[in-house]
């Protein structure tokens, strides 16, 4: 069976934590053992989210001055080396002889895409919201409320294709476990056969369901820290979702920038595949691969 996987940030940073190397790998290296299990006797690809890191990345631009700050598809593909990497190595550590390679990838976007317009991704660490202003100041930035504190927003326009794909493909089918579109990608327009770096970053939860309809896979699971989609989550009574077809699915409203993205994209798939998806607990990866655990979303 060919699944994608698309691993959420908590894979390595839990909410509240500190952004360092040493918590990433603890937190990829606690996860890994999961991930194995739901990848084994599976050809897959691993997707994963970089919001928090390429905020990071982006804020250790602006502190270096001599320099122009860089663009956010190069900070997308610094951390897809980073994060691929790290991936990958406490893959093979959890299953030693595992065959597992990641691969830098580029995404191509439509420079007219309407979410320039209108930036909801958030990137970066939480604020303070008496940070948020002096923030602006500096740098220019639009900020959105997440929880009780306060993100950066960027620009998130939908994926198109990948210009990997075919390599991607091939070592999916000759065995490997793919770790690539890391951060949905890195960003990049197309012109006459020529890339071009564009300014965003891509949903994973979106990259991952296009790369699942295009590989043709059999299944598409998206893994966070919760263990379903829940209808009413900000109210006194959140109730989990169990199994549900993706056009009633779609009648419910979720948040912009956290399981918005996952439902949508999981019904994107679901309803352009006529495949099942399913969104649950990184915890609980195998049963959530297997349709036991979290939310199995049908035609």
């Amino acid at each position: 069976m060919r699944l994608v996987i698309a691993l959420g940030g908590n894979a390595l940073l839990k909410r509240g934590e500190v952004l360092s190397a040493e918590n990433q790998r603890r937190n990829m290296r606690a996860a890994a053992d999961a991930l194995a299990r739901a990848c084994q006797g599976h050809e897959v690809a691993i997707v994963h989210g970089n919001g928090p890191q390429v905020g990071l990345l982006a804020l250790e631009a602006e502190a270096y001055r001599a320099v122009p700050p860089y663009p956010l598809d190069v900070l997308g593909a610094e951390s897809q080396g980073m994060i691929g990497y790290v991936i990958a190595q406490e893959l093979r550590n959890a299953r030693p002889g595992w065959p597992v390679t990641a691969v830098i990838t580029q995404t191509v976007v439509d420079p007219h895409d309407p979410a320039f317009k209108t930036p909801t991704k958030p990137v970066g660490p939480v604020y303070a919201a008496g940070d948020v202003e002096r923030l602006k100041a500096e740098h220019d930035w639009t900020f959105a409320p997440e929880g009780q504190g306060i993100r950066r927003v960027v620009p998130s326009p939908r994926p198109i294709a990948f210009v990997e794909q075919a390599t991607i493909e091939r070592l999916i089918a000759a065995g490997e476990t793919v770790v690539c579109a890391g951060g949905g990608g890195i960003p990049v327009r197309e012109e006459g056969g020529r890339y071009a770096g564009v300014e965003a970053v891509i949903d994973k939860d979106y990259a991952a369901a296009l790369l699942a309809e295009q590989v043709q896979a059999d299944r598409l699971v998206i893994l966070t820290d919760v263990d379903a989609v829940y209808v009413g989550w900000d109210g006194p009574s959140p109730e989990p979702i169990r199994e549900i077809r993706a056009a009633e699915l779609r009648r419910h409203a979720f948040a912009a920038g956290s399981m918005g993205p996952k439902v949508g994209a999981a019904c994107d798939y679901v309803e352009r595949t006529g495949q099942r998806a399913s969104v649950g607990a990184l915890s609980q990866a195998e049963a959530v691969a297997s349709f036991q655990s979290g939310t199995l979303i049908a035609p």
